[in-house]
């Protein structure tokens, strides 16, 4: 992969990188498609990272349709497929991590504290296989965004964090790999994160300009549905992911909540007014 990368590198074409663990639904097709859009070629990589997991957490689980993936990249016109091994990306004896202190502690990484030392340390790594121009996330994954935008800052990493739209289900769910595991009730249940953030973005569209009350408000409405276990429901800075204090310079409304052993998460961005 690094020859293929460094080879590319050298004709002096862009490339796009999309990092994922599989599973790929539309979400992840519409990052292939903006790196195709906006590179001249464009990697995947899949990989179940194993330190982004917990013990408890559904590692062994996690769904690896690898072959229905590949067929799916393949048809978008992926370039490179990349698909290393735990023992190739985590070699017997290995001791560095890479930690974003603060931000991998807040929201999500409060809730999974080992999670984002995971995501740092891996994406550390395959940004130095690949070597991406540009690399594409999801906006569903804001903390991440947010966390991995920091590391590139502080590591003077030379490629720029491509952040895209949510994909969301007709009904407005974000789509998600872990949206097999929800039963057909939790499923209908699971529109409470959507409807709690769109009651939220209501107040704003009538309004209110108090986070705290917007807090109160998305509480509220996850209260509503029996199935569900709130796990947060914030209004932060985007970048700091510091409680927002003035919705004039724009706020991340971000909801978490648990349908059984499943975590679902899901966010809207508010502009600046």
């Amino acid at each position: 992969m690094k020859a293929a990368c460094r080879q590319l590198a050298a004709s002096g074409k862009t490339l796009g990188f999309v990092p994922t663990m599989g599973a790929l639904h539309e979400g992840h097709l519409s990052l292939v498609r903006a790196s195709k859009a906006g590179c001249d070629v464009t990697a995947v990589s899949i990989f179940v990272n194993p330190l982004q997991f917990a013990p408890h957490e559904d590692l062994e689980k996690y769904p690896r349709p690898l072959e229905r993936d590949a067929a799916m990249l393949e048809a978008l016109g992926v370039e490179f497929l990349f698909l290393p091994t735990v023992e190739e990306m985590y070699p017997a004896g290995a001791k560095t991590h890479v930690i974003v202190n603060d931000l991998s502690a807040k929201l999500d990484g409060a809730s999974r504290p080992t999670h984002f030392r995971g995501v740092t340390t891996v994406v550390t790594k395959l940004f130095e296989i690949v070597r991406p121009n540009c690399a594409f996330f999801g906006q569903k994954d804001a903390v991440q965004c947010a966390v991995l935008r920091q590391m590139v800052r502080d590591l003077d990493m030379d490629v720029e964090i491509v952040v895209c739209p949510i994909m969301r289900e007709p009904d407005g769910l974000a789509m998600s790999s872990r949206n097999i595991y929800l039963s057909p009730e939790q499923r209908q249940g699971a529109l409470v994160l959507h409807r709690a953030l769109m009651r939220a973005q209501l107040a704003v569209d009538r309004g209110e300009r108090d986070p705290a009350k917007l807090v109160e408000i998305g509480e509220q409405v996850v209260a509503e549905e029996p199935g569900g276990r709130l796990d947060y429901f914030a209004v932060v800075d985007p970048e700091t992911l510091e409680p927002a204090t003035d919705l004039a310079r724009g706020a991340l409304v971000a909801v978490a909540v648990y349908f059984g052993n499943t975590r679902l998460i899901d966010n809207i961005v508010l502009a600046p007014r």
